[in-house]
Formats: structure tokens, C-alpha cells, sequence
């Protein structure tokens, strides 16, 4: 039923396709005023973006999943921001795309480029010609682009799924800055790990609990205070996580050798025949853990493109001593997790794409076979041994992707955004896995926009700008408390 007095569900019960699939949200009910601000927490693979959808009314409405509820009731106007913003996009330009949302809505196409200028700039994406095919943006860009066109729609009700994952820091604020602007008299309802930037726009809280029942529904101070045991225990997000958590190991102050690992010589990596990322002279070490941080679109992926050759190259980029490795060679001694997990799946079922890797796998030894159950324990993976890696939520893909790039244990590790989709025990545990990696010689080098991992883990820092990649010193961004005492007070005691 699409209603504007308001949406929500009764006794809704809802299964994944699959025999071995449980039951889902048994029996939840809830409901949500006009003008509310509601957050969605839990942890990865409980079901906040299939609730979401299932409130907006994409489930069951375009997407068929068995579901039962006695009453459904779903916006009439609304706008809905995935966590992927690819899966997002009708059309291949950026200006033709908000185009094609106000086409829709019956606007004149003489107003239209004043209109697709605003909402642009609502996001912070400033373009010297809007006309830029979808492709050549980053995927924080391509995440803000997402967002201006929903803003078009003029929704009366936002569901937004991560909607800063990809984003910088700079690029999270402008977002939150722009929705707390235009959604005073609007309907939000977010699923979002990163919580610190909008613990004071909502005034609500909705804790789902690992089997998708809700734990806890109230204001968001309450919650995290009488329910701080259970968020702990389930390895959900809450004020002052990191603070809790387990020191880090010490970091690994001392190569295990006086010879560099890799070094880069005039190094370039191109895209469209034109430089997109450039690194003068650096050398990694041994045991390096190296946070790349910049804006987005700043040319962080493409650095990490560029050492795995799988974007033109130019200059010399050495590896153990040798310069001209192809993409098949450096796979044995390098390993890439991309920042879109899906594009490095292959095979059809979790257990397999950890084996994939492994050389002779129908033969492989008791150590092998025991490498892959330790990695499907650690990763929290057992139980979707059997799953099609494109059937898991974007948490449970993330970890995988992450887990199948460390079976073989590689001497350089790359990964782009690995703890985005993340919940508090998925980023903790893969943290701890990264660093018993780094204290046996492995090079740890990390695109990502979350200060906490720099100041805590990083043993060197290399900034991008426009491309270029300096090094700078690895001092600690503000810490949790201090962005709390900037604006987001929310404190767990």
C-alpha cells in the first residue's frame, strides 16, 4: 500500500532464496512518522538493506523474494541510494543521467541544465564538463552522482544505504551537510557503519540483531547506552568502538631487510592516454603497512591499478628486483582486493573462490584444505561456504574478497577500501588478520578514507594529490573523541 502518512511493516516474515536459507525477520513490525530520521545498525548480513528495500517498496514490488507480512505500507514518493552506485545508473553521462530523472518528471528541457548544475553542486561534484562519460569517475564520485539524482526526484521520503562509503572525509561532510539542508521536512532512513557524522541528524535508532529481529528501537543515546553489551557482543558500530577495542599490534618498525621490496622509478599509470596517477622515486620495505589517502577521484585507485599493470604504465615500478612483470606473473607475488569486491569473483560458491588460487586445488595437501577452513572461520564465512559469492551482502562480499586474496599469504598485499560494508567485528578481525600479516615481512599497502585505521595502523602514509604521490608523516588524524567533542556528542559509557 503506498501511503504519505507514514510507512512501515506488520509481522513480517521474509526468507532468502535457498533451501538451506532461515527464516528472516520473524515476525517484525515497524513503524516510522512522517519527518523521522531513523538509522538502521547491525551487523554485515542481518538484513538492514533487504528491510530497506522491502520499505521502499523495491521488495517485492521489482525484486521477487518470498515474503509474508499483514500489512506493507510504502511511500508514494521516495528515492533510494544503494550501496553500489553502479547498480544505480541508467545512462552513461553524468548530465544525462539527472536528465533522465527530470524527464520523468515532465520538466522542461530548457530548465534542465540550470537544474542538473544545482544538484551537482548540492553533492560537492564539480565538473569542467558535465558531459563526462560515468565510467571515468571514481567510485566516490559515481556515489555522489547517485546521490544528485535521487535529490532530483524531490522525494518526500530518503532511504540511503551507505550512501559515504566511498567517500573522503571532506565528501562525507558536504553529503550529511546537503541531506541535514534539504530533509527537514522529509523522511530519512539510513543504513550507514559510519555513524560518527550523523549521530545528531537522526532521532532515532533501530538495532537488528544477527537473525534479523530487532533488538533495540529508541533514541540513539538510550540505545547505545543500555544496549552497549549487545553491540559489543554482536560486533555492531557504536561511539567509542575503537576505543574499546584491542590495542593494535605494535607496529613493524624494522624491515626484515636493508632491500626494498618495491621501489618506483618516474612511475605512471595512465588512463584515456593521460597520466592519472605519477610517483617520483619511493621504496617499500618489508613489513610496511602504507595508508594511501587523498580525495576521491585524486588518482588512490589507479595507483593500485598501476602496480598490478592492469591499467597502461609508464616508467619502472621493481618488484623483488625485477621491472617487467605482466598481470599473470605478479599475481604470484602480488595480491589486489578491489574496491568493487564482484569484479574479482570467478567461481560459483564461497569455498571455491578461496581455492580458486591455490594451485592443484582436487589434489591439494591437509594444509591447504586446512588454510581455506581457517580462512572461512576467521572471515566469518562457514556458513555461505555454498552460497554464490553474488548472493551475499555487500559485507559478507567484502570479506571475501579480502579473505580469498590472502589464502596464498602474498608478499605485497593491495587493497582498495577493503572495511567499507563492514561492521565493527568484520573491520576488527580483518584488521588483526592484516597485522599478523604485516609482522611476518608482508607490504600491507591500503587505499582508504578512515582516519582511524591511519592513526592506529599505518606505519607510513602516502598522500595523492592530482595524481601525484608524496609521502608524508604518519601522524594521527583526530581521534573518535575528538570527532565527537566536533560535533557528534553521542558518548557510550
Amino acid at each position: 500500500m503506498k501511503t504519505s502518512e507514514g510507512i512501515g511493516v506488520t509481522n513480517l516474515r521474509c526468507k532468502y532464496p535457498g533451501e538451506d536459507a532461515p527464516l528472516l525477520f520473524q515476525g517484525v513490525s515497524l513503524s516510522i512518522k512522517p519527518g523521522e530520521k531513523v538509522l538502521l545498525l547491525g551487523p554485515s548480513g542481518c538484513g538492514k538493506s533487504t528491510l530497506l528495500q522491502i520499505l521502499s517498496g523495491i521488495v517485492p514490488d521489482i525484486v521477487e523474494l518470498p515474503l509474508k507480512a499483514d500489512d506493507i505500507r510504502t511511500p508514494s514518493r521516495w528515492g533510494y541510494v544503494f550501496q553500489d552506485p553502479d547498480t544505480q545508473f541508467c545512462m552513461p553521462y553524468v548530465d544525462e543521467e539527472i536528465a533522465f530523472v527530470l524527464e520523468n518528471l515532465q520538466i522542461p528541457r530548457g530548465e534542465m541544465p540550470a537544474l542538473i548544475q544545482h544538484y551537482l553542486e548540492m553533492v560537492g561534484l564539480h565538473l569542467a564538463d558535465t558531459h563526462t562519460q560515468i565510467a571515468q569517475l571514481s567510485q566516490g564520485m559515481k556515489q555522489r552522482l547517485a546521490i544528485a539524482s535521487v535529490l532530483a526526484l524531490e522525494p518526500e521520503v530518503l532511504f540511503l544505504d551507505e550512501p559515504t562509503a566511498l567517500l573522503d572525509e571532506e565528501g562525507t561532510k558536504l553529503v550529511w551537510d546537503t541531506i541535514r539542508k534539504i530533509s527537514s521536512d522529509k523522511t530519512l532512513v539510513i543504513v550507514e557503519h559510519k555513524i560518527q557524522g550523523i549521530l545528531t541528524l537522526i532521532d532515532r535508532l533501530i538495532v537488528i540483531a544477527p537473525d534479523g529481529s530487532l533488538l533495540a528501537d529508541g533514541k540513539p543515546q538510550e540505545v547505545f547506552e543500555d544496549y552497549k553489551k549487545h553491540l559489543m557482543d554482536y560486533g555492531i558500530w557504536y561511539p567509542g568502538v575503537w576505543e574499546d577495542a584491542e590495542a593494535p599490534v605494535d607496529a613493524f618498525s624494522v624491515s626484515l631487510s636493508s632491500l626494498p621490496i618495491m621501489t618506483f622509478q618516474d612511475f605512471a599509470g595512465m588512463r584515456g592516454g593521460k597520466i592519472k596517477t605519477f610517483v617520483d622515486n619511493l621504496s617499500v620495505h618489508p613489513g610496511d603497512w602504507i595508508t594511501v589517502v587523498g580525495a576521491n577521484g585524486a588518482g588512490k585507485s589507479s595507483l593500485l591499478l598501476a602496480i598490478m599493470r592492469l591499467i597502461p604504465t609508464q616508467g619502472a615500478c621493481w618488484i623483488e628486483g625485477v621491472k617487467g612483470y605482466k598481470v599473470e606473473q605478479l599475481a604470484e607475488r602480488v595480491a589486489f582486493v578491489f574496491q568493487n569486491p564482484e569484479f574479482q569473483f570467478v567461481t560459483h560458491s564461497v569455498e571455491d573462490e578461496l581455492a580458486y588460487s591455490l594451485p592443484g586445488i582436487e589434489q591439494a595437501s591437509a594444509g591447504q584444505r586446512a588454510a581455506i577452513e581457517e580462512l572461512l572461520s576467521l572471515y566469518n564465512l562457514q556458513a555461505l561456504r555454498n552460497k554464490h559469492p553474488f548472493q551475499l551482502s555487500m559485507g559478507q562480499k567484502r570479506r571475501l574478497s579480502v579473505a580469498s586474496a590472502m589464502v596464498r599469504e602474498p608478499s605485497i598485499l593491495l587493497l582498495d577500501e577493503p572495511t567499507f560494508g563492514l561492521d565493527a567485528h568484520g573491520t576488527m578481525s580483518m584488521l588483526e588478520q592484516l597485522a599478523q600479516l604485516q609482522a611476518k615481512g608482508t607490504v600491507i599497502i591500503m587505499v582508504t578514507h578512515d582516519p582511524e585505521i591511519v592513526s592506529r595502523y599505518a606505519t607510513r602514509v602516502w598522500q595523492v594529490e592530482a595524481g601525484r604521490v608524496s609521502e608524508r608523516e604518519p601522524k594521527p588524524f583526530s581521534t573518535e573523541a575528538e570527532h565527537a567533542a566536533e560535533g557528534d556528542s553521542l558518548v557510550c559509557k
